[in-house]
């Protein structure tokens, strides 16, 4: 089966890039770190601007994100208004889901101007064709999280949480949230070689349609890692630690991190 193609192309004139961020997880282990991480990625924005044709946020952007519909979670006011100063400014700026954000509904759409791409999609940037998502629930194995995935992402799910009262629904999302893999601020560096499963997945697309890098987020570990003799699977890793991205200068991807 072929991804599908939704994201529309993008031009990469000269000396413009387009940027990947992915797994900021907002919200953890505490305000006080998540707020010093925020305006971080504040000044990160800043500076892609200055040269971005795109801008691409591949999930996990907050650790937890539910939305009712007259009511979103407290907090990151500052990063939405520099998404929005952005998206006024013309620059396009595009949203996936991750596991932990999963609920993003029609928010971002309406009020920043930017949509949400919920499943990995095929693209063309520049003059090569990108596959970008989020990386959940993709490659072999993981069979619990791929049933727990499809409960989450059901329209009922959906409904019976909203049900909830905002102070109990995202009380309780945040009480698990700060027992989440990054709330005790550890890093996951272990590559696992062959092993890796976003790794398959690249390589069994890429069997099937090929394209010329792969880009995901969710593993937590910044790599760049050959698919086959054409094409290169580069995740974002995360910022809670690693405050790693990847830019594309029309010619090459690579990973850079930002201090």
């Amino acid at each position: 089966m072929r991804l599908p193609d939704p994201v529309p192309p993008v031009a990469v004139g000269p000396g413009k890039r387009i940027y990947f961020a992915s797994d900021f997880h907002l919200g953890v282990p505490d305000e006080t770190l998540s707020r010093a991480r925020e305006l971080k990625i504040i000044r990160w924005l800043e500076m892609a601007r200055q040269d971005a044709a795109a801008i691409y946020l591949l999930g996990d952007v907050f650790d937890f994100w539910f939305e009712y519909r007259h009511a979103i979670p407290k907090g990151f006011t500052r990063l939405k208004g520099k998404l929005a100063e952005l998206t006024d400014a013309g620059l396009p700026v595009t949203i996936f889901t991750g596991n932990h954000d999963m609920w993003l509904f029609d928010y971002f759409p309406r009020e920043l101007g930017i949509p949400v791409v919920r499943r990995p999609v095929s693209v063309e940037l520049g003059r090569h064709s990108f596959v970008l998502g989020h990386g959940d629930g993709l490659g072999p194995k993981d069979y619990t999280y791929k049933v727990l995935k499809r409960v989450f992402a059901s329209p009922v799910a959906q409904w019976l949480f909203a049900r909830f009262h905002p102070n109990f629904g995202i009380g309780l999302a945040n009480f698990w949230s700060r027992r989440s893999r990054l709330a005790g601020n550890k890093k996951e560096d272990v590559y696992l070689g062959e092993d890796e499963w976003l790794l398959q997945y690249c390589r069994d697309v890429q069997r099937r349609q090929p394209h010329d890098f792969y880009i995901f987020g969710h593993r937590h570990l910044p790599l760049d890692v050959a698919v086959d003799a054409r094409a290169r699977y580069l995740n974002l890793g995360e910022w809670v630690n690693h405050c790693s991205y990847a830019v594309y200068d029309g010619e090459t991807v690579r990973l850079e991190y930002f201090v």
